[in-house]
């Protein structure tokens, strides 16, 4: 089964750990980027510091570069997000059976468990692998997160989208793919909350075989200005999302203790390697 991956350059921030966690695993890694440094938004980006990481970590020299011209500011940004997706998943289908799709803030914990699901999503004759992520909301302490949890913090997954699909695969939004699933998860029912109970669940793994997702796990700056680059700026750029993340930050042990009495957004603390994305 011959594997590849495509990557968008935008956040350098947990880089290095997500690409080096597959790297000796895949045959090529697509590097999509705004020839411009500019994101779907029209703020700037960080492209240059983006592609010395990887430079630094290609010494296989797998990855392939591929600039263009994805800041297109007539159109919704989910739509640009969707359009470079789609663009890198074409580049590299060539010579692939399967793509990876990581974000770059997703960082596997067990890459030999991932492998053995996409064998299994192959041989079901399968089109995606949904695969669990652990979604980290905020660092807290050093080794402590803020993690989305169940209302009585059991740990949870989350499905941005699925995390391999087959070579030539269309994508309808960002990830998503329309396209038979086979479904990993932390327990034999489905435990995202964005989901139906009754999804049907085909493997189970352990919470330390799953992705983590550092997606608001930044300094306050940078958090900032990943809202305002972010495919959804528009929800994200609310003052009160900076102020509630902030808050919640500041009395994680409040956070923790009130999920139970509130409707959505529960939490749990948890621990997670704390190597990356700068942390010491």
């Amino acid at each position: 089964m011959r594997t590849s991956a495509y990557v968008l350059l935008a956040d350098p921030a947990f880089l290095a750990e997500s690409v080096g966690a597959y790297y000796d695993r895949v045959d090529r890694i697509v590097l999509s980027y705004d020839e411009t440094a500019t994101s779907w938004t029209g703020t700037p980006l960080p492209v240059e510091e983006c592609l010395a990481i990887v430079e630094a970590l290609d010494t296989d020299g797998k990855c392939v570069q591929m600039p263009g011209r994805y800041a297109r500011l007539e159109h919704d940004p989910l739509d640009n997000d969707t359009h470079q997706r789609q663009q890198a998943l074409h580049a590299a289908s060539e010579g692939a059976d399967w793509v990876l799709q990581l974000d770059t803030d997703e960082v596997m914990l067990d890459a030999a468990q991932f492998f053995r699901s996409l064998g299994r999503a192959e041989a079901t004759g399968a089109s995606a692998l949904h695969y669990p992520s652990r979604w980290l909301y905020s660092r807290v302490a050093p080794g402590r997160f803020l993690e989305a949890s169940s209302r009585y913090w059991r740990p949870v997954a989350s499905y941005p989208g699925p995390l391999a699909v087959r070579a030539g695969s269309r994508l309808v939004q960002s990830r998503q793919a329309d396209a038979p699933l086979y479904r990993v998860d932390l327990r034999p029912w489905n435990t995202d909350p964005a989901h139906h109970h009754e999804t049907l669940v085909h493997e189970v793994v352990r919470q330390d075989s799953a992705v983590l997702h550092y997606s608001w796990v930044r300094d306050h700056d940078t958090i900032r200005r990943k809202f305002g680059w972010s495919g959804h700026a528009s929800d994200y750029s609310k003052p009160r999302v900076y102020e509630q993340w902030a808050r919640r930050q500041t009395r994680p042990w409040r956070t923790v203790l009130t999920s139970p009495l509130r409707r959505r957004d529960w939490y749990r603390l948890s621990s997670a390697p704390d190597t990356v994305g700068g942390f010491s």
